[in-house]
């Protein structure tokens, strides 16, 4: 997930960290279209043709040679690199260039073999994974199956409380089968356990590192030691994070072509956006939505976008209120200005979402070639005031007070929280809008208590595999991120269904009957999709602009521009 703050999934089902899904992170694209590399027609969210607004590219152009050195931006700067609690933007974009997974997710959102070179499924609850020969930790120690098992048990240690640990839910034990080789035993089916080795979920590092660092473990003074083709060198808490190249790395195609990589933590957006203006940075994802037009047509650089699997929502947090009626629920949706929104939110660039996951996250499946037969038998809620007030006045909600968590993050979060503020007065209801600081904008994500007296909260939410059941599994009865503890046993049944089919057509039918009891309930209030963000300066180019970058080694493919 993702929030202009933050947000999570689940930490039982921690497929949503703390800060997974960030209300600081908030990020679009440009208004202009992107003018080289690889494009493709407009459109990165749910609707058809996508939004003229922008248009999608696939690679920046090739770089012409290599770098000494760049710097990035991140908006925050990371609690740890411990890859047991990266789940959010500032620890996985850096980890994503330093630590590597069982299996890799590609920028065209597909999987390919990492540091497992085979993996193989002999029974419905078995995992076999052949570990890659040849594969060097950063301090020049050989990659075992003895380091997969280490790594892999700390989603499964309740000490650790790893942020991950809901992949896990049904791992009944991690084994190491043979010099190269870990098995992976479930208690019950699960098609998404493998998905989730391209993610987090999947990474490796030394046991010996794990045992020797203990709780310092990702923190400044050790940071990590990993496999990817750049290592950790050094962190100055509260200024910067330093990389440098491995040139022990075994994937010569993924070379890295910069000797260093400087991440310099710029919390304030105006100040991220004058770095690039100046070249102080050379680059940065999340570019802040106020600045499309601006570095849109700046001559410092270049404004891309790329495939996401984000979605805007409104997150219905207290089903005792009114919006415990789901004809409550519809009604505000279809009271939101979602076009209106997105117009004055993010300058158009995004697409008003049909459902709560992105079509990139059916691609794929079988489904994928009558998506648009799928997302038309979906319930709608086009903007119809009138008609969202009738319904609202027939739950006889009229008068009661309903309560809008929101943070002072940026333009397009007040946006969003006046215009849902706007809809709860247009069909009765009486909104109240509650201001919190950042921190405990982030705490609604975590603690039950901090959520006590919200009905409403907003989330960008991301998902980290290429299914749609990242997200609807996070709706669950019980799930943690199911903030609102709304329950429906058809729904709990399909995701069930859906986890346990590892033929893809019967996962993909299963997916899709959750999806549309989920629309028809409305436990989440889904706004608009956007787009990934990038801005590169003009030293820099190679990147491929993908959601995918919180998790592949998009740092290695930067060079210098020609």
């Amino acid at each position: 997930m993702r929030t202009s703050t933050s947000t999570t999934t689940s930490s039982p089902r921690a497929s949503t960290s703390p800060l997974r899904r960030s209300l600081l992170a908030i990020s679009a694209l440009s208004l202009t279209a992107a003018c080289s590399g690889t494009a493709h027609p407009t459109g990165a969210g749910n609707s058809p043709g996508g939004s003229a607004a922008y248009q999608l590219t696939a690679k920046t152009p090739a770089s012409t040679g290599e770098l000494n050195s760049f710097t990035w931006s991140l908006f925050a700067e990371p609690t740890s690199i411990d890859y047991a609690y990266a789940f959010d933007y500032p620890p996985n974009t850096v980890l994503a260039n330093v630590c590597e997974s069982l299996l890799r997710w590609n920028p065209d959102l597909t999987t390919s073999p990492g540091l497992a070179s085979a993996v193989t499924n002999p029974t419905p609850t078995t995992w076999v994974y052949t570990i890659r020969s040849g594969v060097h930790f950063h301090d020049g120690s050989p990659l075992t199956a003895d380091d997969v098992v280490a790594s892999l048990r700390r989603n499964l240690d309740p000490n650790v409380g790893s942020y991950w640990s809901y992949p896990y839910r049904n791992v009944k034990s991690v084994d190491r089968t043979g010099p190269l080789q870990v098995t992976v035993t479930l208690s019950t089916p699960d098609s998404t356990f493998n998905k989730y080795m391209a993610a987090s979920p999947g990474t490796v590092e030394s046991a010996a590192t794990l045992r020797k660092d203990g709780k310092d473990y990702g923190n400044p003074a050790k940071g990590v030691n990993c496999t990817g083709p750049f290592a950790f060198s050094s962190w100055t808490p509260g200024q910067s994070l330093v990389l440098t190249r491995f040139d022990g790395y075994w994937d010569q195609t993924l070379r890295a072509k910069s000797k260093q990589v400087k991440f310099v933590f710029l919390p304030d957006a105006t100040a991220r956006v004058n770095a690039f203006q100046t070249g102080e940075v050379d680059g940065g994802w999340m570019v802040p939505p106020n600045s499309y037009a601006q570095l849109g047509s700046s001559s410092a650089g270049k404004l891309y976008y790329g495939q996401n699997t984000t979605v805007a929502d409104e997150v219905v947090n207290n089903l005792k209120g009114p919006l415990g009626n789901a004809d409550v629920r519809r009604a505000l949706l279809m009271a939101i200005d979602r076009k209106g929104i997105i117009k004055a939110g993010v300058a158009g660039v995004g697409d008003v979402a049909d459902s709560l996951v992105t079509r990139n996250n059916w691609n794929g499946s079988p489904q994928s070639s009558t998506l648009d037969g799928l997302l038309k038998a979906l319930p709608a809620y086009p903007y119809d005031p009138a008609k969202a007030k009738q319904l609202a006045a027939k739950a006889g909600v009229t008068g009661q007070k309903v309560v809008i968590a929101t943070s002072p993050l940026d333009s397009q979060t007040t946006i969003i929280t006046q215009a849902v503020a706007q809809a709860a007065t247009a069909i009765g209801l009486k909104p109240e809008i509650d201001t919190i600081s950042p921190d405990k904008y982030t705490a609604l994500f975590t603690d039950p208590a901090a959520r006590k007296g919200i009905d409403l909260f907003l989330t960008f939410w991301y998902t980290s595999i290429t299914d749609p059941m990242d997200m609807y599994g996070s709706l669950q009865t019980g799930a943690f991120s199911n903030y609102g503890s709304w329950s429906n046993p058809q729904f709990d049944a399909a995701v069930n269904q859906a986890v346990g089919a590892y033929d893809p057509a019967a996962h993909a039918a299963a997916a899709a009957k959750a999806q549309q009891i989920a629309m028809d309930q409305l436990p989440w209030l889904p706004l608009y999709t956007e787009p990934v963000s990038l801005f590169l300066g003009k030293r820099i180019t190679g990147v491929q602009p993908s959601i995918d970058y919180l998790y592949y080694p998009w740092a290695a493919e930067i060079g210098a521009q020609g």
